[in-house]
């Protein structure tokens, strides 16, 4: 027998209704932006495609983030779609804004700090940004994009979330 909890989302429970978001699995990006210390960076499981004319996707951040200020303001941000070898960088990332200095690291043309390896990549431009609660929903507009082949399972496999968690979707278990 399945046991179900419903209630009426209030600023008392927000730990349940986080919960109950978090039972939509996702897969993991990290979307990097360029500031004058050097390469900014965040984890975001908030990202969908949105348009494919013109070429348009979206994502959120939460307004209290300590890194909030860099992605309000940037005009141009990358987002990587992660593969599952890349869960440490996911976790460096989700702690530390800042882990990417001191990296070897690509870049853009408009000075966008890039990743290698993950399974797509979304250069964009600011389209428009838009109130989402506690969030700010930016939409950016894709430039350039790239897919990556990798040549081990685990790099071209994605990195997915679900319930508070990392895993794994495994190709094999498509078979």
């Amino acid at each position: 027998m399945t046991h179900q909890t419903d209630f009426v989302p209030t600023a008392d429970n927000s730990r349940l209704l986080r919960d109950a978001f978090g039972r939509f699995a996702t897969g993991v990006t990290i979307v990097t932006v360029a500031s004058d210390t050097g390469p900014v960076a965040i984890t975001a499981n908030s990202f969908s495609s949105l348009s494919l004319n013109p070429p348009l996707l979206l994502w959120s951040i939460d307004r209290g983030a300590n890194r909030f200020r860099y992605f309000e303001q940037a005009e141009h941000f990358a987002v990587h779609i992660l593969s599952a070898a890349q869960k440490s960088l996911c976790w460096d990332v989700a702690k530390d804004a800042f882990c990417l200095q001191g990296r070897a690291l690509g870049e853009n043309a408009e000075g966008v700090p890039l990743l290698e390896g993950a399974l797509a990549r979304f250069e964009c431009k600011r389209h428009a940004a838009y109130d989402g609660g506690d969030h700010m929903i930016c939409v950016g507009r894709v430039l350039r994009a790239s897919l990556s082949e990798a040549g081990t399972a685990e790099a071209s496999e994605p990195l997915a979330f679900f319930n508070g968690k990392e895993g794994r979707f495994r190709s094999a278990d498509l078979a």
